[in-house]
C-alpha cells in the first residue's frame, strides 16, 4: 500500500488529484458541522452581500450564505455522482464480463446490444429516465448509473476477454463450478484495477451530469443546497452578483478537475509496465 501510494504521488497529476479529492472528500464529511450558517435561512436585508467575515463568499438573491450552502451542497452533489458511478460500474462490470465469459452469440447479442444503446449521448439518455421516472434527486442518481453501465460494460469485456483464457478460470470449468461462481469470484476480481481507473475518471462526468440534471430542473429541487441548482437560480441575478453563479461553478470544476486527475494518477500507478 505504501508503494503504491508513493507511486502515485510521484506523478503531478496524481499527487494534485489526490489532494483535491481528499479535500473534497473532507467537506463532504465536515462540511455541515463546520457551516456557519443555516444554508436555507432566507434574509431579504442581506441579499447579494459582499464576502465579509460574516459571509464568506457573500450572500445569494435570498440572503442565505453562498459559503454554507456549498459546504451543505457537497454531499448532495458529490455523494450522489459517487454513488451513481459506483451502480454504473457494479452493473456495467458483471454485464461486460458475462459477455467475455460465455462468448459466442450471447457476447455477440449483448455487445449489440450495448452499441445501440451507447449510440445514445449519455446526457440525452439520462434524460430520457428522468423523464420516465419523474423529477428527484434519486430518480437522477439512477438516471446516470444506467447511463454509465454500457460504457462500463464494454470496457470490462475488454479486459475479460483475456481473463476469460487464463488457466485458474479454465480450472474452474473443469471443476465444474457455476457460471456465476466464475464470474464473481474468478473473473471479476482480476478486471478491478482498469475498473478502478475507469471509475474514479467517470465520478467527474458524473458530476457534471448531475449538476446539468439539477440546472434542467430535473435533478435536486428547491430549496436543496445542490451545486448544479444553485447556478441554475443564479443565472438570473448574475448581474447583481457574479459570485452566486461563480462559487458553485468553480466547486463543480474543482471537483471534476480532481477526479480526472487522480485518475489518471492511478491509471499510471497501475500500470504494470511501471
Amino acid at each position: 500500500m505504501t508503494e503504491f501510494l508513493k507511486r502515485l504521488l510521484k506523478t503531478p497529476q496524481g499527487a494534485i488529484g489526490l489532494f483535491l479529492v481528499a479535500l473534497v472528500l473532507l467537506i463532504v464529511v465536515f462540511g455541515p458541522l463546520v457551516a456557519p450558517h443555516d444554508p436555507e435561512a432566507i434574509s431579504p436585508l442581506a441579499r447579494y452581500k459582499s464576502p465579509s467575515a460574516a459571509y464568506w463568499l457573500g450572500t445569494d438573491q435570498y440572503g442565505r450564505d453562498i459559503f454554507s450552502r456549498l459546504l451543505i451542497g457537497a454531499r448532495a452533489t458529490v455523494v450522489m455522482a459517487v454513488l451513481a458511478t459506483i451502480g454504473g460500474t457494479l452493473v456495467g462490470a458483471l454485464i461486460g464480463t458475462a459477455s467475455a465469459f460465455f462468448g459466442g452469440r450471447a457476447d455477440e447479442f449483448i455487445m449489440r446490444t450495448i452499441d445501440a444503446v451507447m449510440s445514445i449521448p449519455s446526457l440525452l439518455f439520462a434524460l430520457l429516465v428522468v423523464n420516465l421516472l419523474g423529477s428527484s434527486t434519486v430518480n437522477a442518481l439512477v438516471a446516470v448509473a444506467i447511463a454509465f453501465a454500457p460504457g462500463m460494460a464494454r470496457i470490462t469485456r475488454s479486459v475479460a476477454l483475456s481473463v476469460r483464457k487464463q488457466d485458474y478460470v479454465n480450472a474452474a470449468i473443469a471443476r465444474g463450478e457455476s457460471s456465476g461462481y466464475i464470474i464473481r469470484r474468478e473473473m471479476l476480481p482480476n478486471v478491478i484495477a482498469p475498473i478502478i481507473v475507469e471509475m474514479t475518471i467517470r465520478v467527474s462526468f458524473a458530476v457534471m451530469l448531475f449538476a446539468t440534471l439539477s440546472f434542467l430542473g430535473l435533478g435536486a429541487q428547491p430549496p436543496a443546497a445542490e451545486w448544479g441548482l444553485m447556478v441554475s437560480e443564479a443565472r438570473r441575478y448574475m448581474h447583481l452578483s457574479a459570485g452566486i453563479l461563480i462559487c458553485p461553478s468553480a466547486a463543480i470544476a474543482i471537483v471534476a478537475v480532481g477526479f480526472n486527475l487522480l485518475g489518471d494518477g492511478l491509471r499510471d500507478a497501475l500500470n504494470p509496465r511501471t
